[in-house]
């Protein structure tokens, strides 16, 4: 991954902690991205924590039966080299593209990455060794669970390049964060404008939260009119 990032990454996945990706996916609507959400890639078990960290990409294709076969495990350009290259704290998104009938990582594998640290494996493909795979710990985000092996459906060919997963681009070390709600990307030269505005946008919600609460009535109030609008302002200035 490199060094050379366009945002504070420490910063950045810190103050994202506490954004949803349902906020994300509004801030980003803003600015005029409406394809962020990957499709398929939901929480292979529930309650799994709200995580935020860099993409490290892997690329599958179709499967031609000359290159995936088992033997193809052993290849220099093989899912076992990408998981060596993994860095601490990054999440896997692998494009599998969609094919939801042969599992791209089992237990084994799934182990490795969490003893090198990732933080998780997103995918709009599939996962076996189910209960093996959460045996390990390792927060996975996927399209559901397969006994076939890979090369069943799929060839390995490639780690650190663009990928389209769930219908998304992405790029290494642009920003994905997941919660319950799925995964959403954010392009890494729009990181810092998305952390600012999406933590005022939490904090905005927040508010009309508490007016629901208090029973005031939705009209001018989400979105707000300019009279809700200051007296959220002066609320925020009373909470410095």
């Amino acid at each position: 991954m490199t060094t050379d990032l366009p945002y504070d990454a420490p910063a950045a996945i810190a103050a994202l902690q506490g954004v949803t990706t349902a906020t994300l996916t509004t801030v980003l609507l803003k600015k005029g991205l409406r394809n962020v959400w990957l499709r398929g890639a939901a929480p292979l078990n529930p309650g799994q924590p709200r995580i935020v960290g860099r993409a490290f990409t892997l690329r599958f294709v179709p499967a031609r039966e000359d290159l995936a076969t088992p033997e193809s495990w052993s290849s220099p350009i093989s899912t076992r080299a990408a998981i060596e290259a993994m860095p601490e704290g990054c999440i896997a998104v692998v494009d599998a593209m969609g094919i939801t009938d042969a599992g791209i990582f089992g237990d084994i594998l799934c182990a490795r990455m969490a003893k090198r640290g990732v933080a998780a494996l997103v995918t709009d493909g599939v996962v076996r060794d189910v209960a093996g795979v959460r045996g390990t710990g390792l927060p996975v985000w996927c399209a559901g669970v397969a006994a076939p092996p890979s090369v069943a459906g799929l060839t390995f060919v490639n780690w650190q390049e663009p990928i389209g997963c769930g219908g998304v681009a992405v790029y290494p070390d642009d920003l994905i964060v997941i919660d319950d709600d799925g995964a959403v990307l954010i392009p890494a030269k729009l990181v810092e404008a998305v952390v600012e505005a999406s933590i005022e946008q939490e904090r905005l919600e927040g508010w009309i939260m508490g007016e629901v609460e208090a029973g005031h009535p939705l009209p001018g109030l989400y979105p707000a009119n300019a009279e809700n609008k200051a007296r959220y302002e002066a609320w925020k200035a009373g909470q410095k």
